[in-house]
């Protein structure tokens, strides 16, 4: 379908913009991103307690934020936001709107992890590493109810999460109960867009695709190289027996769909029980967008559904 007519209106003001990083540096351009990513409604925390706190890791103390429902919580889930590997925080949209959100509709213990970037030299498996102790912390201490526990997280966060959950297979720790994935991003290289939907991603600016080239650029800084990598590093090439029932939100304008797409069928055919839901009309990182968008609500709606199941 056409892209979001919300989105589709505020597309023009991408028009012309560089990338990200030098937009930011650009007030002007700035000033565009800031409209365009503004919402129909506002969001606001609502009752949900959030608490920021260090847990203990490889590499030193990991910040996380810990998000508690008003009442008693049914369930946990450990968060990872995105962010090609290398950017994102526990502030954006994508891990505060999320986690906040996924405490209230699933009645959620959430902890979203500010997991180390790969920056400044710091590669694989740095990044997994912080996420595997984070749940480590989650499963025996953070969370003490007798309900499921989830691991979940969007874009290069799926990939990390999904690389937990096979670390922890391979050494017979505790597994969560639930995969929560938003647009992941875990093959490479990146399977293609078929030819209908690669015409339909001509109406966004250069700076929302992801080109090969940006993608071999997002995996030489996470692993290192493009050759030889760890099965666990970009998780989709990884034996996937074994691993508990997952859901899966893709984004309809999203270079990156196909990886997503071909992972629920690589479950499917492990035997994973994985259900998936299609968001049309939406780009890579809807996410960082409010539920005021009702393609937001719906993919926070069918995760929330799953995690509480």
């Amino acid at each position: 379908m056409p892209l979001d007519p919300y989105l589709a209106e505020k597309i023009h003001l991408l028009d012309g913009l560089p990338d990200w990083e030098a937009a930011q540096a650009d007030p002007e351009a700035m000033s565009r991103l800031v409209e365009f990513f503004t919402d129909p409604d506002g969001w606001e925390l609502g009752d949900v307690e959030a608490e920021d706190r260090t847990v203990p890791g490889p590499h030193g103390d990991i910040p996380v934020r810990i998000y508690r429902p008003s009442g008693r919580p049914r369930c946990a889930l450990l968060w990872l936001h995105g962010g090609g590997f290398a950017g994102g925080n526990l502030e954006m949209p994508e891990a505060h709107v999320v986690s906040a959100e996924l405490a209230k509709r699933a009645q959620a213990l959430v902890v979203s992890v500010d997991y180390r970037l790969a920056a400044d030299g710091t590669h694989y498996p740095v990044p997994v590493d912080d996420a595997h102790a984070a749940w480590l912390w989650l499963t025996e201490t953070g969370w003490t109810g007798s309900g499921p526990a989830g691991l979940g997280g969007a874009s290069a966060g799926a990939a990390l999460a999904l690389s937990t959950a096979l670390r922890l297979r391979e050494r017979a720790e505790c597994l969560p109960d639930s995969l929560l994935l938003a647009y992941p991003f875990v093959h490479f290289p990146t399977p293609s867009l078929d030819a209908e939907s690669a015409r339909e991603l001509g109406v966004l600016p250069p700076m929302m695709r992801f080109t090969p080239e940006s993608i071999e650029q997002m995996v030489r800084n996470y692993v290192g190289r493009v050759s030889g990598l760890p099965v666990d590093a970009m998780p989709g090439a990884a034996d996937l027996t074994g691993l508990p029932r997952t859901g899966i939100v893709l984004s309809e304008y999203d270079d990156l769909r196909p990886s997503g797409e071909l992972l629920a069928r690589q479950l499917e055919e492990t035997g994973v029980p994985v259900e998936t839901y299609f968001s049309p009309g939406m780009p890579h990182g809807h996410l960082n967008r409010g539920p005021s968008l009702g393609e937001v609500d719906r993919s926070l709606a069918f995760f929330a559904k799953l995690l509480a199941r």
